[in-house]
């Protein structure tokens, strides 16, 4: 039984996007042990796939001497493979305590795979313009091609034994209606959100259709989107956790959304979902049931996370000109299919 340890700490979209990586180490490894080492908050997230065996969460309030402690307990587990998703300061420390002395000269132990950042290509991409990556860049497949090198090729899985709490049933059972759409409003950073009055529009459009919005407790601005038809729209930011709200995205019929971790967790439990692109680069969803709408301009994209300044005369064009009504009518075209 082969056992493995995949180590990504964060962030809620990388963490998502990479537990991809499962269904490829199962179709190859059907009986093989599961570990994952990520940072305590989000475990939840990972908690959900029963085919991983055991989540470690790292508290970072510990720091270098809590991650030395890990390190040495994840050493005693023998891992056959060790896959690095992260390649940060605390993963390179991990890796120096996992692999042997001069592992890079005389390989041996467990087989180590590294995803690479690609620093260099980024730098040519948002200094110079001079893109070297696939275009469009999906996060999921960058996770997946380091697992080449140990013959893991196939990933595609219908899996959808995911483990949520008994309770959410019952508790969400009236949220999601048939003609219930979900909303996804917020992000990180402000220069990829979909304008407040686009969100407005869209249900403007939609007078059949009900809404819930996900979001966080500081998204205030929901509260002006759900104003434009109250008796229509359950605001539900800072209301449900990461995990309530993933539980939600993944019952619910479709999923409207920008660069965010949930249209990444709608992409993994292939759940129906339009994705809004604007000024990001690497957030663009993998699956056939999202419908990717943009504009083409040409200094897109513009940054790695949507953090940085636009320099076109109209802030934010590239997602102020996606249009309401054009989502809307792909939303009315998937939501007819789906019927």
């Amino acid at each position: 039984m082969a056992k493995f340890l995949i180590i990504r700490f964060s962030s809620i979209g990388d963490i998502i996007q990479c537990m991809n990586v499962v269904n490829g180490i199962k179709n190859h490894f059907p009986n093989a042990e599961i570990h994952w080492i990520a940072r305590k908050d989000m475990g939840s997230f990972l908690n959900m796939d029963k085919r991983i065996n055991r989540v470690w969460g790292f508290d970072k309030k510990t720091g270098f001497k809590g991650l030395l402690q890990m390190a040495r307990q994840l050493k005693a587990e023998k891992f056959d493979y060790i896959y690095d998703a992260h390649s940060n300061i605390r993963s390179n420390i991990l890796k120096a305590v996992l692999l042997p002395p001069l592992y890079y000269l005389f390989p041996r132990g467990p087989r180590y795979t590294l995803r690479h950042k690609d620093r260099w290509k980024r730098f040519l991409l948002f200094k110079l313009r001079i893109n070297k990556f696939d275009k469009p860049f999906r996060g999921i497949i960058s996770y997946q091609k380091p697992l080449a090198t140990w013959g893991i090729t196939n990933f595609e899985s219908d899996y959808s034994d995911w483990n949520f709490p008994a309770e959410y049933e019952e508790r969400f059972h009236r949220t999601l209606t048939p003609k219930t759409i979900t909303l996804v409003p917020s992000a990180n950073w402000e220069m990829k959100r979909w304008p407040v009055s686009n969100w407005q529009q869209v249900i403007q459009l939609m007078p059949d259709y009900r809404f819930i919005i996900l979001a966080g407790p500081s998204d205030t601005f929901c509260e002006t989107i759900k104003a434009i038809a109250p008796e229509r729209v359950n605001n539900l930011a800072g209301k449900t956790s990461l995990l309530e709200s993933c539980y939600l995205v993944k019952q619910s019929n479709l999923v409207i959304s920008g660069d965010t971790g949930f249209l990444h967790a709608a992409d993994l439990f292939h759940t129906k979902a339009i994705a809004l692109m604007g000024p990001t680069a690497f957030g663009y969803p993998t699956g056939k049931q999202a419908e990717v709408i943009e504009v083409d301009l040409p200094c897109r994209p513009c940054t790695k996370d949507g953090h940085g300044k636009c320099k076109q005369s109209t802030w934010q064009k590239c997602m102020v000109d996606i249009l309401p009504k054009r989502v809307v009518d792909t939303a009315l075209r998937i939501l007819d299919f789906k019927s």
